[in-house]
């Protein structure tokens, strides 16, 4: 369980003096050595980008042969201030990567090292803008999207579970977290069977898969509606991603205080610890690579839905 790591963070978090060395220093207490903090201006003020990375037992890191995961919590702001007292439900994608990040240091330092690396990247802005959006508020935040990617998407990052509330809209009516269909390279790929095994394990209940659409795995700034920014750092990376959606039963605006359930956070945290043992150890795969290889030879190239201007990477249309 990362009961305490969730309750921990939360306490640390729910604060409008909040900011990335002291959740650094959460992480780093818990026994993660590699946390960088790197602080970015924006037009509409600051953020934190917290990223560390937690050393597998035979991992990349120590010339080992067992991939990488990432772990990316997604999130416009951890509070809406001044215009809200409080931790907002956006907040959700940070609380629950740093709670990963103290729970996998907690198991390194009790003999449980995961079989690879895991590198857990996040921000921390407790003062983020408040942009309208149906059917509810969302959250914006201080630097843009393609900012986020650059901090966040590392390239160590084989596969990448992106982690980001997602309850401001009518698509999934069901508290706790779904998971998404794995996005690369412009490709909607199927939900891996493993990963729908586990996420039972870990919650008990029949798995719940969200719904997208195609403008959903585009970037931000095309014009488009996006479900929300889970999907943002699958254009930035040639990685299989999936989206970790902490979901509800009824729309949330982003920026609502007192919304947070930390039980479902719990939840999420545990999922993604799980996802990074198994993938580690070699058994879930994110995609099959021969079913990926023939989409690529029968349906070509979809490389140019991960730009802003649809044309593909090598400037053709």
């Amino acid at each position: 369980m990362a009961w305490r790591q969730v309750l921990d963070a939360y306490e640390v978090l729910d604060s409008a003096r909040a900011d990335g060395e002291q959740a650094a220093a959460l992480i780093r207490e818990s026994g993660v050595e590699e946390v960088e903090v790197k602080r970015v201006e924006g037009e509409r003020g600051f953020t934190d980008f917290v990223i560390s990375r937690i050393p597998g037992s035979r991992g990349r890191s120590a010339g080992g042969e067992a991939p990488t995961v990432g772990i990316i919590g997604r999130l416009g702001g951890l509070g809406a201030r001044p215009a809200r007292i409080g931790f907002v439900s956006d907040g959700d994608g940070a609380l629950t990567a740093i709670a990963a990040a103290m729970k996998l240091g907690r198991m390194r330092q009790n003999g449980d090292a995961l079989p690879g690396d895991v590198i857990v990247a996040t921000h921390v802005c407790p003062a983020a803008p408040i942009r309208p959006h149906q059917p509810v508020p969302f959250m914006s935040s201080p630097v843009d999207a393609a900012t986020m990617n650059q901090y966040e998407v590392d390239d160590r990052m084989e596969a990448i579970l992106a982690v980001d509330t997602t309850r401001g809209n009518r698509i999934l009516n069901q508290r706790g977290f779904a998971l998404s269909p794995v996005i690369k390279e412009g490709y909607i790929l199927p939900v891996p069977d493993e990963m729908l095994s586990i996420m039972s394990w870990v919650t008990g209940r029949l798995p719940s898969v969200i719904a997208i659409t195609t403008q959903d795995i585009t970037p931000y700034g095309n014009g488009l509606d996006h479900l929300n920014s889970i999907f943002q750092p699958s254009v930035a990376t040639s990685a299989p991603l999936a989206g970790v959606a902490l979901t509800a039963e009824v729309p949330v605006p982003g920026s609502a205080t007192g919304a947070v359930q930390l039980a479902d956070v719990e939840s999420a945290a545990r999922f993604c610890i799980e996802i990074g043992k198994a993938f580690g150890g070699g058994e879930c795969r994110f995609y099959d690579e021969d079913a990926f290889a023939l989409l690529r030879r029968t349906y070509g190239d979809m490389r140019h839905l991960q730009t802003v201007d649809g044309r593909s990477p090598n400037g053709a249309s």
